[in-house]
């Protein structure tokens, strides 16, 4: 793995009783898990999860509404762990998020390389600085170093060279968008320990280590958006979000058959298919109509639900070859695509994807968490796992971090103490 990014990105203090809140507030559902620590895993204590109310596209548009969801949602999940929340690390699932990587240099005149070099290589208070202020940096993430031109470079420490170059991830979202999302935190008495990219904290849920090396793609298809985080040599190196999900096939079904929402939910969930079958045009589904529940009935055949859905997925996933051609990062990513995300679970999405892609494709889970129930272990969940793995990652750097710290001044009387033996 790289070098430790030492607090890149903002990561304020764990909460006071080691608890880690995950809050992920979707278009479609508001989740919270309550986790404890134990050691390099976590057990899952307490689970809440809503409808979500008062988002579209991963935006608020509703403050009233979406407050009361994410209180509901807490509520039920410091009932379960009987335990009371106050720090979340948080989801940024809209926003518009931009990547981008840059690379740099700095000067250290020959000396072995140490801690205090990466802190001021990946100090990122310069970006800050020329952050422009309808954008806001969410992650810093070094995904290489060299030294002396020499690329390959993963852990520069205890090295020589007069040069250290870094090559950093930036995330960025929308500073109005991100004001909204952590007003309505606010408001319902939460403090934010952190803020991930939904893309980002899928990815982490979702794959294995040996994907990250070779190269993937972590598509996660939810209900308003569908981000997409890429993977090489082990870090995350781009991360876009497409403005479609679940919700836009269920709004095509419901306009295209003239039924109820809640019936077009129904609909594709339980008999929707992007893939075409010869039996489609005998299957007949009886489709009630707005307005005239209760009465006759519309009947359609199946091949007709098929033929409205299948074009917006189709849109999904050209949109996402589009994303990753025009990152420029095609070449380098490999052959592998993981898709998750409540949208995913759709029959027949992995082949169409993979038609489109041409890649191969599987569907990914979160990780397994102790104490996380088989309902809330599919990948319409793997968003709220990768923000607990987010937060034990970060709580791992920072004790290696303080550890390291520790030992300096240690090291350093050892150096005064021998002096004094070898001159006195």
């Amino acid at each position: 793995m790289i070098a430790p990014m030492f607090n890149s990105h903002k990561y304020n203090k764990p909460a006071r009783n080691g608890l880690i809140t995950a809050l992920d507030i979707g278009t479609t559902k508001i989740v919270c898990f309550v986790a404890r620590p134990t050691g390099t895993t976590a057990e899952i204590i307490g689970i809440g999860h809503r409808i979500s109310k008062g988002v579209r596209s991963g935006n608020i548009i509703d403050m009233d509404a979406i407050e009361a969801c994410v209180l509901a949602a807490v509520e039920d999940a410091e009932q379960l762990a009987e335990e009371n929340v106050r720090d979340v690390v948080l989801c940024i699932s809209g926003g518009a998020p931009q990547s981008r990587l840059i690379s740099f240099d700095v000067a250290i005149a020959g000396h072995e390389i140490g801690d205090a070099d990466l802190r001021r290589a990946l100090d990122p208070a310069w970006l800050y600085a020329r952050q422009s202020d309808d954008r806001r940096i969410l992650h810093t993430l070094p995904v290489g170093y060299t030294i002396n031109g020499s690329p390959g470079v993963r852990d520069p420490r205890r090295m020589f060279g007069e040069k250290l170059g870094v090559k950093m991830h930036i995330v960025t979202a929308d500073a109005s968008q991100l004001r909204n999302v952590e007003s309505c935190i606010g408001r319902c008495r939460l403090d934010i320990e952190a803020n991930v990219a939904a893309p980002y904290a899928s990815g982490l849920s979702c794959l294995v280590e040996d994907e990250k090396e070779m190269g993937v793609i972590c598509i996660d298809m939810g209900g308003g958006t569908t981000g997409i985080s890429v993977f090489v040599d082990g870090e995350v190196i781009h991360t876009v979000s497409v403005p479609l999900g679940g919700t836009h096939v269920t709004n095509d079904i419901r306009r295209g058959l003239s039924t109820p929402l809640a019936h077009a939910e129904r609909m594709k969930s339980l008999l929707g298919s992007v893939i075409p079958s010869a039996s489609d045009d005998q299957e007949i589904i009886k489709v009630p109509l707005v307005g005239e529940e209760g009465l006759d009935e519309n009947e359609i055949s199946r091949a007709i639900l098929v033929g409205i859905i299948r074009p917006r997925l189709e849109e999904i996933f050209e949109m996402t070859r589009a994303k990753i051609e025009e990152a420029g990062i095609d070449a380098e990513v490999g052959r592998r695509v993981v898709l998750t995300g409540g949208a995913s679970q759709l029959n027949g999405v992995s082949q169409l994807a993979s038609e489109i892609l041409n890649r191969q494709v599987r569907l990914g889970r979160p990780a397994h968490f102790k104490g996380l129930a088989d309902s809330t272990n599919g990948p319409a969940f793997s968003t709220s796992a990768g923000l607990i793995q987010f937060a034990l990652n970060e709580r791992a750097e920072q004790s290696v971090t303080s550890f390291r710290a520790m030992e300096v001044p240690k090291n350093r009387m050892d150096r005064v103490g021998q002096w004094l033996r070898e001159h006195i």
